[in-house]
């Protein structure tokens, strides 16, 4: 077991002050990043982290795995060593949202959630009154036929989008 085992959620860095809940007034007050340990979500991090530094903004660090029973469909792949990768990951994740909190002096929420990226991003914006989403845009040839998370959150026009190349 890794020592850094996945929690549903952790927070870093200074406490942000309760302010009453207003959309869209003079900037955003809670930036929200999905991260899936890609290139394009790793700047899409830094993008978000810089942004809420200076706007002033909480942010809110999302990680979505894949459930464990996709890796089961696939021949010949071990479910049991997807999810110590994705649990390696997780922890990696959590190492570097937990000292980028210190070093920018930022309030951090990071999130370990399990399942659809989409749905766990959209659910997790909507529960923390997210001011703008952030996420990179997508690597995979076939999201271009199909739609990819950041295509479907722009979609569904609830908050601004930044996707970050």
């Amino acid at each position: 077991m890794i020592p850094d085992a996945p929690a549903e959620r952790e927070e870093y860095g200074p406490r942000t002050r309760p302010l009453p809940y207003e959309r869209g007034t003079d900037g955003p007050r809670v930036v929200l990043v999905g991260l899936d340990g890609s290139r394009t979500s790793e700047r899409a991090g830094w993008y978000a982290a810089g942004l809420a530094r200076r706007q002033g903004s909480a942010l809110v660090v999302v990680h979505v795995s894949a459930p464990p029973g996709l890796a089961t469909l696939v021949p010949g792949l071990d479910a049991g060593e997807v999810r110590r990768g994705q649990d390696e990951l997780t922890a990696e994740l959590r190492r570097e949202c937990r000292r980028g909190a210190e070093e920018l002096g930022l309030p951090v929420t990071f999130l370990c959630r399990r399942g659809d990226a989409y749905a766990e991003l959209r659910a997790a914006a909507d529960e923390f009154r997210a001011d703008l989403v952030v996420v990179g845009s997508s690597e995979q040839a076939g999201h271009r036929l199909v739609g990819s998370v950041a295509t479907r959150l722009v979609r569904a026009g609830r908050w601004p989008v930044v996707v970050v190349p």
